[in-house]
C-alpha cells in the first residue's frame, strides 16, 4: 500500500470553503485527511443519483492515485458512520480535483498562473460577481485575473480577494490537457514499480463505493464495489 509523502508537513489553509452542510461534513473530515498526510481540496454535496458527497483530496505536492483514495475513503468511513451528518441515504465518493480542479489554496493560483479561469465572487466586484479570463498570478492574497469581456473604458485586468470567491474553477483547455498530461507522464516515470502492476496514476482517481443508509436512527454501511 502506498503511504502518503510528507506527512511532517503543515497545512496551507483553505482560502475558498463550503458552506451550510458541506462545510459541516468538511469539518468532519478536514481532521482525518490531514491526519494521514494529504489535504482537502473541496466537499460537494449533490443530488444527482441520490445524493452524492464527493470528497476532492490531494497530496501536498498536487499528486493522487486510486490507493491514496481507497486510503481516504476506508479511514473516513467509521467517522461519518459515527457522526451521521446527512439525515438522508447517501453515496460517498473519495477522487482528486481532476483537471478542471479548484483552487482553493494561494498555492493553487501561484501554480495554474497562465491558464484559463472561471470566478464567481460572493459580492460584486466593478458591478459583477462572475469573471471568465487568464489568471495571472497572485498578489498578497488575490488574485489577478485578464478576463474576457471588458466593458467600455475599463479595464482588463481585475485584482480579485481569494478570500472573498466563493468559486474558482479551472477551465479545461488544450493547454491545460496538455501540461496535465505532461505531468502525468512524469509522475509515472518516477513511481513505476514493475512489482506492483496496479499503482497506475491517473489524472482524475476516484473511489466510489459506499452507500450510507439511514435505518432506525443509525447509519448501516454497505460497501458496493462498482461493476458488482
Amino acid at each position: 500500500m502506498n503511504e502518503p509523502r510528507d506527512t511532517g508537513l503543515s497545512i496551507e489553509p483553505r482560502l475558498i470553503v463550503e458552506e451550510g452542510l458541506a462545510a459541516r461534513i468538511s469539518a468532519l473530515v478536514e481532521p482525518v485527511i490531514e491526519g494521514l498526510g494529504y489535504r482537502l481540496v473541496r466537499v460537494r454535496v449533490s443530488g444527482s443519483d441520490g445524493t452524492t458527497v464527493q470528497i476532492m483530496a490531494e497530496r501536498p505536492d498536487g499528486t493522487m492515485i486510486v490507493s491514496d483514495c481507497e486510503a481516504i475513503s476506508r479511514a473516513l468511513s467509521p467517522v461519518l458512520d459515527a457522526a451521521d451528518p446527512v439525515e438522508r441515504a447517501y453515496r460517498l465518493e473519495v477522487s482528486s480535483p481532476g483537471m478542471d480542479r479548484p483552487l482553493v489554496r494561494r498555492s493553487d493560483f501561484d501554480r495554474h498562473a497562465g491558464h484559463s479561469i472561471k470566478i464567481e465572487m460572493t459580492a460584486p466586484i466593478e458591478g459583477r460577481r462572475r469573471f471568465h479570463g487568464t489568471l495571472l498570478g497572485v498578489e498578497d492574497h488575490a488574485a489577478r485575473i485578464r478576463h474576457e469581456h471588458v466593458a467600455e473604458g475599463g479595464s482588463a485586468d481585475v485584482l480579485l480577494p481569494i478570500e472573498n470567491m466563493m468559486e474558482a474553477r479551472l477551465i479545461l483547455t488544450d493547454d491545460l490537457i496538455a501540461e496535465s498530461l505532461r505531468r502525468g507522464k512524469t509522475m509515472e516515470r518516477e513511481a513505476r514499480e514493475p512489482r506492483d502492476s496496479n499503482m497506475r496514476r491517473a489524472e482524475s482517481p476516484r473511489i466510489s463505493h459506499k452507500n450510507f443508509r439511514r435505518e432506525t436512527g443509525q447509519l448501516r454501511k454497505a460497501a458496493q464495489h462498482d461493476g458488482e
